[in-house]
């Protein structure tokens, strides 16, 4: 084991006690890179920050225009999704959510559906999960503001933050391939197991699909797809921190070796 590893390790231990002696995680000076993991109380994962949502809502302009390069197709995309009601979910929403990030991005995040936080700010990824998905992806220098895109499989939100079904995924699975082919990631980085067997269309789970690269193929394109836990589900079991440190380890990696000269 490396000195960085073993350090990342202790880091890990530490929280860990934390948490264990008194139900909350502080953030250590020497607790590097799994202190992106958990900051305070994570018993609800319907956790409401109000003023977070106002900060998200205002952004919403300058968020969609990071990137203008097919800005006009991602957002023909846009207002299809605010005007889709093709199932349910569209008309118990308060905004359709999108997606949002640069329109040539290394990664692509997939995540299951939006939230309470998401359904109000009308931007994916942006409660509490988010904010630690952003944490995660900064650790390896991935940022949704720069080389990153945020989406997710159904694009309004489950009541009660349910699983999407088979009907809802259905009428929003073209949107999101649409979507794809448009930024044509270098790679995806699937969030949770909704994300991933709906991706990849398989009945495996998250455990057995994580921790290897997979393809994902829609007509001629073929992208590599990472496969992790949902940063809700690090919230509620501290134990899939460990686990999830390695599988960013390993897109970093794959993202570095796509930045390597090829040897002759």
């Amino acid at each position: 084991m490396t000195t960085e590893e073993k350090t990342a390790l202790a880091g890990f231990i530490d929280l860990t006690a934390d948490y264990l002696a008194d139900g909350h995680t502080r953030i250590k000076e020497s607790s590097l890179p799994l202190a992106y993991m958990i900051e305070e109380d994570d018993e609800d994962e319907e956790y409401e920050d109000e003023e977070y949502i106002e900060e998200s809502a205002e952004s919403v302009e300058s968020a969609d225009s990071v990137d203008s390069v097919d800005s006009d197709s991602l957002e023909a995309l846009a207002a299809e999704f605010a005007a889709c009601k093709a199932c349910g979910l569209g008309t118990a929403r308060t905004n359709a959510v999108p997606s949002e990030g640069s329109s040539h991005p290394l990664v692509m995040v997939i995540g299951e559906g939006p939230g309470a936080d998401e359904d109000a700010a009308g931007r994916p990824f942006v409660g509490r999960a988010g904010q630690l998905l952003d944490r995660m992806l900064a650790s390896i220098g991935l940022y949704r503001d720069r080389n990153c895109y945020i989406a997710n499989i159904v694009k309004c939100r489950p009541p009660g933050n349910r699983d999407p079904e088979a009907g809802e995924i259905a009428a929003c699975l073209p949107y999101l391939e649409r979507q794809i082919m448009l930024l044509r990631p270098r790679l995806i980085l699937c969030a949770g197991r909704v994300a991933a067997q709906n991706l990849l269309k398989t009945g495996t789970g998250i455990n057995a699909l994580r921790g290897e690269f997979t393809v994902f193929r829609s007509a001629a394109l073929e992208i590599p797809v990472l496969c992790t836990f949902h940063p809700s589900a690090l919230l509620r079991d501290e134990s899939l921190k460990r686990p999830a440190w390695e599988d960013l380890k390993l897109l970093k990696s794959r993202l570095d070796s796509l930045d390597s000269p090829e040897e002759e």
